[in-house]
């Protein structure tokens, strides 16, 4: 429960952060980052849609989605390898 509290404060921070060095709106951000959240979520459904074979789920959520927006590709992998060698 730490850890997701955590993530999410760090997320908070480097949004927060990079609104202040931006010369990108605050507005103009969050719909950028709104958008990257849908795009994770898109990511990870595909994940779980290709990989329901062999075992694989990670749980689409708020967290999770971001991850995979902000981070891309290697966002997926990575909640790939924890949900598979760590949970």
């Amino acid at each position: 429960m730490y850890v997701a509290g955590s993530i999410i404060v760090f997320i908070l921070l480097i949004s927060l952060l990079a609104s202040l060095a931006s010369p990108v709106k605050p507005v103009q951000l969050a719909s950028i980052l709104f958008v990257k959240v849908i795009v994770g979520a898109f990511f990870l459904f595909l994940l779980n849609s290709f990989s329901g074979d062999y075992g694989l789920h990670v749980p689409i959520n708020l967290i999770t989605s971001t991850i995979a927006g902000v981070l891309g590709l290697a966002g997926v992998a990575a909640l790939a390898v924890i949900q598979l060698w760590i949970l």
